[in-house]
């Protein structure tokens, strides 16, 4: 760590807790560990963690804070909802939970490549100094250590939460219980080339672009892993495979651990963001708060009005073809959508 407490190394920014017990379930070696008392402790955090304190600190004593955001907003239609998928499953339909249980873990694997693209140094862009900032240090370890969160380190042979969340499918299914499936090609907003922030570089806008919409994602995850692990720790489900059913859980609540990380640097992030002024492509300048608030409302009018209403007119489908394979389909199907509305 330097002399100062507001400016951090890479390798600051990725290191581990020492004397940990190391985190393997299912004979596969995960990140994260556990102290001496048995409390999960997520990676990359010894300083990381830190820093964030420093940051937001520092932030509030220059009248900025936090980006005032969280997973309540996300409103609108949601299928399946947990009880939904229940219901399902009460009826030995369990292909959609596996489904879910492997989309999610593929679309965490996507998330490594945080750790892998070079992303454009903001401060030409800024006109403030940034290096005291978050914002200044994405390139330098902060995306990188979300990066691997994600997608973990194959070739030093640490899973990360792709592989939490297959161990977690496997605990509680028979191994290749159903055919693979793979996830949409793109989760975050389709910009399709429409420049909201013209005022920016592309490769500018681009990366406020991805950390908006992370935070929309970090977002819509918090609320599925919580309904998953609703579901499976729902006493009459599983009811062969308890205990692994728990440890399912129990995983996933240790990648919500991690991922609280992730939310708070994301709003750190946006936070700072709206209290510096961009340099603008005339040769003027303008807020940040201008610029995020009208991505942001746009964002969010996405993922709570349309967003929802494509994502149920696209998987229905799928939900009550796979229905109609019961021998009571009638009757499931009453329960499915009942449950739905309710």
């Amino acid at each position: 760590m330097t002399t100062t407490t507001l400016r951090y190394s890479a390798a600051d920014l990725l290191r581990d807790h020492d004397g940990l017990t190391p985190h393997v379930v299912d004979g596969r070696r995960l990140h994260g560990g556990f102290h001496a008392d048995g409390t999960y402790q997520p990676p990359r955090a010894l300083v990381r963690e830190q820093a964030l304190d420093a940051w937001t600190a520092a932030l509030r004593a220059r009248g900025g804070d936090m980006f005032p955001a969280d997973a309540g907003l996300l409103t609108g239609q949601r299928l399946p909802t947990a009880e939904q998928q229940r219901i399902l499953l009460r009826n030995g339909l369990d292909r959609m939970f596996w489904n879910s249980l492997t989309v999610i873990g593929k679309i965490e694997a996507r998330g490594r490549l945080l750790a892998d693209v070079d992303f454009p140094d903001l401060q030409p862009a800024i006109v403030d100094d940034i290096s005291e900032m978050a914002i200044g240090h994405l390139g330098r370890g902060l995306l990188v250590a979300h990066g691997l969160d994600e997608g973990g380190e194959p070739d030093a042979g640490v899973g990360a939460h792709d592989a939490m969340w297959f161990i977690a499918r496997d605990l509680v299914f028979d191994h290749g219980a159903h055919p693979d499936v793979s996830p949409p090609e793109n989760i975050a907003r389709p910009e399709a080339g429409q420049r909201i922030m013209p005022e920016l570089a592309p490769e500018t806008e681009g990366l406020l672009s991805l950390l908006a919409n992370l935070l929309i994602i970090e977002f819509r995850a918090e609320i599925g892993f919580a309904d998953t692990q609703a579901i499976l720790r729902s006493a009459d489900l599983f009811t062969d495979r308890r205990a692994a059913a728990e440890l399912a859980a129990e995983m996933i609540e240790r990648i919500r651990t991690d991922e609280a990380i992730h939310v708070r640097s994301l709003c750190l992030y946006l936070g700072e963001l709206c209290t510096v002024e961009f340099r603008t492509l005339d040769g003027g300048t303008i807020s940040g708060l201008a610029l995020i608030d009208r991505f942001w409302s746009g964002l969010v009018h996405w993922a709570t009005v349309e967003q929802p209403a494509l994502s149920v007119a696209r998987i229905r489908p799928d939900y009550e073809a796979y229905i109609a394979t019961h021998p009571e389909a009638e009757r499931v199907r009453a329960e499915f959508d009942a449950a739905g509305t309710a």
